[in-house]
């Protein structure tokens, strides 16, 4: 018996299920639930599994992109378990445990279009630059109530009516967090359990809005394994009480927004960080870096703002990104360089919305990183004490089918993701995009019927 489940089953004897977990494209968890008396299976020999589960739009639908899925007779792939990742599951009934998996293809080779394939492939590609890089995710959420109301809208779960929320925003509020103490003491729990490594939680600018920060780790593949669980752990632990969790980039649309903030900084093989200079805006390294990031912007920002409801998030002075801007100590910018002591110097990335895939996230960053530092690109001046959220730049696709076509014609993309996904990521998004526009909402029977 493999010893990471002889050891969970020793700790916890009245398991019944593991659960064979695998992020889809969406970062939505697809997989199979296997007895507990059959899941050394799972450990032995994998997990078969069609290959285009991976390639499911946000509503569980097969579009064939590129030909993956009906065109190609649907072949099965094998799930074989990420060594470290089993561990119980600690809400429902508790009777559940997890181990999260990778795809392979018939022939024992990575399946190259599992978003964690994708992110191995360029974290590989950088770290033949030679740097470590060091890395920790962000999540946004709303807590709402478990159903919505009668025209179908989601309700906050502190607040009756998500459209009279006048003096609720109290950003940072203790009281806040003590409201929820129970749900977010969980959360800690679960993650405690589960080796996720969970820190500071604050209240955000709207009723039943939190963030929860992860710590930084020197593997970028953990990191975005990290944030995937997180987000399971958190819609799984808001359902022990009644309650839904919302990674949704924009649910209401007069206040804030849901993120996927990245922190990152760069060391060399003694620990030294290399994002560290003279002065409190880094070293020209860190400036490179911070000039491949904002130049790669348009071409990755279908990536960052992945559907339709994404794109509403980007409002001016909203503390959201609308153009390529840096700074130091000044949140109104995209690429964030944080207060604080020099020897933690970093950069955040502000971009992504939390519905966004953080295995595709995560790609993205360290390409533009890589793009930066190998053709030592100036990003500008820095932005200092001012306001920079007031005005779009143009030269970003904020619209979703822009996006996709800037995507998908992007040589950048094509060097690092390469030709076969971006052709099969873009054809999948497009598809989505026809059936959205092509459904007839309740909105429109209201203006126009």
């Amino acid at each position: 018996m493999n010893s990471e489940l002889k050891k969970l089953l020793e700790q916890h004897p009245n398991l019944e299920y593991v659960d064979a977990i695998l992020p889809d494209l969406n970062g939505y968890i697809r997989g199979k639930r296997y007895p507990v008396q059959m899941a050394y299976k799972i450990y032995s020999s994998g997990v078969q599994m069609p290959e285009s589960v991976v390639l499911l739009d946000t509503m569980g639908e097969s579009s064939d992109p590129s030909g993956r899925g009906f065109s190609d007779g649907d072949p099965d792939g094998t799930l074989r378990p990420i060594p470290g990742t089993t561990r119980h599951v600690p809400w429902g009934d508790g009777k559940t445990a997890q181990v999260l998996m990778r795809l392979e293809t018939d022939d024992g080779s990575p399946c190259p279009v599992e978003p964690r394939t994708i992110a191995s492939r360029i974290v590989d590609k950088f770290n033949e630059l030679g740097f470590q890089s060091n890395i920790a995710f962000e999540l946004e959420f709303y807590l709402i109530q478990k159903d919505l109301d009668s025209q179908g809208y989601p309700k906050s779960i502190d607040v009756e009516d998500p459209k009279d929320l006048s003096g609720a925003t109290q950003v940072y509020l203790l009281d806040d967090l003590d409201l929820r103490a129970d749900f977010l003491r969980k959360v800690s729990e679960v993650c405690a359990i589960q080796d996720i490594p969970a820190s500071v939680i604050t209240s955000e600018y709207s009723p039943a809005q939190y963030e929860i920060n992860l710590d930084h780790v020197k593997d970028p593949l953990l990191a975005a394994d990290h944030c995937i669980l997180l987000k399971r752990a958190i819609c799984g632990s808001a359902a022990d009480f009644g309650m839904r969790a919302t990674f949704m980039p924009k649910p209401f649309a007069d206040y804030s927004g849901n993120g996927m903030h990245i922190h990152l900084s760069l060391e060399d093989d003694k620990g030294h960080n290399l994002f560290c200079g003279e002065t409190e805006l880094g070293s020209d390294l860190m400036h490179h870096a911070i000039g491949g990031l904002l130049e790669t912007i348009p071409d990755m920002f279908s990536i960052f703002a992945p559907g339709r409801n994404s794109y509403r998030r980007f409002v001016p002075d909203m503390f959201v990104p609308v153009n390529k801007t840096w700074g130091y100590n000044n949140r109104s910018v995209t690429i964030r360089i944080p207060a604080g002591d020099e020897r933690a110097r970093r950069l955040e990335h502000r971009i992504a919305g939390a519905d966004a895939n953080p295995y595709l996230v995560l790609a993205a960053v360290l390409a533009g990183v890589h793009y930066g530092i190998s053709h030592k690109i100036d990003p500008g001046e820095a932005s200092l004490g001012v306001n920079m959220s007031g005005e779009t730049d143009e030269s970003i696709p904020f619209e979703w089918g822009q996006a996709i076509s800037r995507l998908h014609e992007s040589s950048f993309a094509e060097s690092y993701f390469e030709r076969e996904y971006i052709d099969t990521y873009c054809a999948l998004r497009r598809d989505e995009l026809k059936r959205f526009n092509d459904y007839v909402s309740a909105h429109e029977f209201r203006l126009y019927l």
